[in-house]
């Protein structure tokens, strides 16, 4: 996802379910900010812990007393409270207020913290948090995992924790010492006393914790880091090399049984009648249920022991479906439907005058197709709940645990404070877990209530198959854009007539009043034209139809990025020119971290100074996504009508860079789920209304065959961090495209490619 935090602001009732008010200063249900609880179990503390899933009401009495328990003016994010826990052995607990689902940041917030804590990296650990308000993210004031935000919106944030601890701890320390506590050093979990003597962090837990947070606290010079910059390995490396890593789907609860739901094949479809006899029959199976979905449609649940005998018997059921109050998309149609309305005036965008076109010496005339998209992420989707008592327990991999645990509430009859969501490892979802609609855990939660209707009061943990997803989810938006441009000898662009036609993601959801403008849902052309300085009219159209579409890693810039850098490319060819000395011209002197990036990576590629194979030329694309510039220079060849991709190397300006290795890899796993965009049969298509994709065998993924040489490079910087977990996507696919360009002679237009 990606926001304008210059403009984002949640509406007021959304922001006081999910954060505390500004105006009171309400703290969450129970401790003081100044108070600290044992954890007499372990035999450790944790700073403040706040108890878990309190959503601060309006009305709360708890929290108009805390309120005036707490140090005016500092709130719970920007405590130790939630965050740190150090045991008597020294081992330091980090909790991260984010989804890790393989980016990375169950080790590089705790990197930040750790930093400014000096504690002692070999004893740090980390887990995740909850719906709990201390975990909301602090740029947006809820909870969040998106817009390549975890980092770059929590480093201030987890330095001042970190700050915060060690201050703590130092006071302690000197009043045990009974020396001034600016005399005093720390190094590695340990305070360094006069004479070199030393106390350890767990040593002083027990006397760390009486004492009062600190409102200030001075962070360290960039150039004193010792953890930040350096390249780590993941903390969570060995659990999951050795397959000991739990992830949500691998949830087991005392008496839990697990329960699979046939879904519609027509979004929206009711259920008209279900023959369940032969599911019944199946060993293990305790109940089969309908239940509500999310978008008005309707399921069947089958309640198991087990996956395998839910499965089953849900393969059992015979059901006859309703889809007749609902539409039924077919791609080719749609594809008539959206070229027709490209055609039509729309909203606008920018709005340049576009006349020259007609008497520009060359011009371009293009349209470009982009397919629906599944995240098809590696773990299936699940959701384990358990209602007992009135209160909700819900075990998932979430971006939007907030959001979760409202529609949780909502569903289970619970008021939203009852409801803890546990943040749970997922095993990828580029998007998929973001759900405004949280269409997997209401569904999780429609089955639970269905079951204790009718008796069955165990936890239940809702699993979906892949195929249930790739057929039955959210989706990238299909797209099309149309390009009229006119150019003379020299490339100047003398005008630039744009139109992109493609469903809203976010008309009629909660963000609609922030980032829809005039009808123009923001995330559609985040992309276009900056940094170039163009003459260009962009209209937009956002068709309604009868098929769900969310962020897919990237967002807008998966097709506007290629619509773009491709564009440049054939200006650049038409009028020979060097693509990268072409687009350095363009950029000018406005965007100068777009300059750095595109020429590292031209001088790590060898670009111009090389000698390609026989059958190789080069590729150039370079584009920004959440404040970060990725630049790629590729080699690739075309051999047979197929084309393939050899060498990729990446020039990134994404700031300090917290974590070489991380952001190495997300570049790597960017590139390679751009790479998947380009293979012959990386599509959803529709027909009937009915999804024709299902699994890996017919919706392609790259194979290691396919698999490029990356080399990640990134510019040097103190400047605070920007976004890493998707900018290294949008900038493959267009580079790779003018590789293929160079050598065909002719454009790609369309993606997957189609070189025919």
């Amino acid at each position: 996802m990606n926001f304008d935090q210059a403009t984002f602001e949640l509406p007021a009732n959304l922001r006081a379910l999910l954060t505390t008010r500004d105006d009171d200063n309400a703290e969450p249900q129970g401790l003081p900010r100044r108070s600290f609880l044992k954890l007499t179990a372990a035999g450790g503390f944790a700073l403040g812990v706040f108890p878990a899933a309190v959503l601060a009401q309006d009305n709360s009495k708890n929290a108009a007393a805390a309120a005036s328990a707490k140090p005016a003016g500092l709130k719970p994010l920007q405590q130790p409270a939630a965050f740190v826990r150090i045991d008597r052995d020294g081992t330091t607990t980090i909790t991260i207020n984010r989804l890790d689902f393989g980016q990375g940041v169950q080790t590089g917030l705790p990197m930040i913290l750790a930093e400014e804590l000096d504690a002692d990296w070999a004893k740090v650990k980390s887990v995740h948090g909850s719906n709990d308000p201390a975990y909301v993210d602090p740029a947006f004031g809820m909870h969040i995992t998106g817009g390549s935000g975890s980092i770059k919106n929590s480093y201030t944030q987890y330095r001042e924790l970190g700050a915060r601890t060690r201050a703590m701890l130092v006071g302690a320390a000197a009043a045990q010492w009974k020396v001034d506590a600016a005399t005093l050093q720390t190094r590695d979990g340990f305070v360094i006393g006069p004479g070199g003597k030393k106390l350890g962090y767990g040593e002083l837990a027990a006397a760390a914790m009486k004492l009062p947070v600190p409102e200030t606290v001075k962070l360290k010079d960039p150039k004193d880091f010792r953890l930040i910059g350096k390249p780590t390995g993941q903390l969570d490396a060995e659990a999951k090399s050795s397959g000991q890593q739990s992830y949500g789907i691998d949830m087991k609860l005392p008496g839990m049984l697990t329960a699979v739901v046939a879904h519609p094949p027509v979004f929206g479809a009711k259920v008209k009648s279900v023959d369940d006899k032969a599911a019944k029959a199946i060993k293990g199976v305790k109940a089969v249920l309908r239940v509500p979905l999310d978008r008005g449609a309707e399921g069947v649940a089958v309640i198991a022991t087990g996956y395998w005998p839910a499965k089953q018997a849900r393969d059992a059921l015979k059901i006859e479906w309703d889809a007749s109050a609902v539409e039924k998309v077919d791609s080719d149609k749609q594809l008539v439907q959206f070229r027709e309305l490209a055609t039509k005036p729309g909203a606008r965008k920018y709005d340049a005058d576009v006349s020259k076109i007609a008497s520009a010496p060359h011009k371009i005339n293009a349209e470009f197709v982009f397919p629906y998209l599944a995240h098809a992420p590696m773990e299936p989707l699940n959701c384990t709940v358990s209602l007992s008592g009135g209160k909700a327990e819900v075990w998932t991999g979430t971006q939007m645990p907030g959001i979760d645990g409202m529609a949780a509430a909502k569903v289970l009859g619970v008021p939203p404070e009852n409801v803890k969501v546990n943040v749970q490892m997922a095993g990828g979802g580029f998007g998929r877990r973001g759900l405004l609609t949280s269409d997997f855990v209401v569904e999780a939660c429609g089955v639970v209530k269905a079951a204790q209707a009718a008796g069955i009061k165990a936890p239940i943990r809702t699993l979906w198959s892949r195929e249930d997803d790739i057929k039955g989810g959210y989706y990238r938006p299909m797209h099309l854009h149309t390009a009229k441009i006119g150019f003379d000898a020299q490339g100047n662009v003398t005008g630039w007539d744009h139109v992109i036609v493609g469903q809203s993601l976010l008309m009629g959801s909660m963000f609609e009043p922030m980032m829809v403008k005039d009808g123009i849902d923001a995330t559609a052309v985040e992309g276009m034209k900056e940094p170039y300085a163009l003459p260009m009219r962009l209209t937009v159209h956002h068709p309604k139809l009868n098929v769900p579409v969310l962020w897919w890693r990237s967002v807008g810039s998966t097709h506007t990025a290629f619509v773009m850098e491709t564009l440049l490319d054939e200006i650049a060819r038409t009028t020979r020119q060097d693509p990268v000395a072409y687009r350095m011209k363009l950029i000018g002197d406005k965007h100068p971290r777009h300059k750095a990036a595109l020429q590292l990576a031209v001088d790590k590629s060898g670009y111009g100074k090389k000698k390609l194979e026989a059958g190789r030329a080069w590729g150039v694309a370079v584009h920004e996504s959440f404040d970060s510039v990725v630049a790629y220079v590729v080699e690739a060849s075309v051999k047979d009508g197929t084309p393939t991709l050899h060498q990729v190397t990446a020039g990134v300006h994404c700031n300090l860079v917290v974590n070489p290795k991380s952001v190495e890899a997300q570049v790597q796993g960017g590139a390679v789920m751009a790479l998947s965009m380009c293979l012959p049969g990386a599509a959803i298509t529709l027909k009937d209304g009915v999804v024709q994709q299902s699994n890996f065998g017919d919706f392609v993924v790259p194979r290691m065959t396919d698999m490029p040489q990356i080399a990640v490079f990134t510019v040097p910087s103190a400047d605070a961090p920007t976004g890493m977990g998707e900018p290294g996507l949008p900038p493959l696919a267009p580079a790779f495209a003018n590789a293929v360009a160079a050598i065909t002679g002719k454009p790609v237009r369309e993606l997957p490619f189609k070189l025919a």
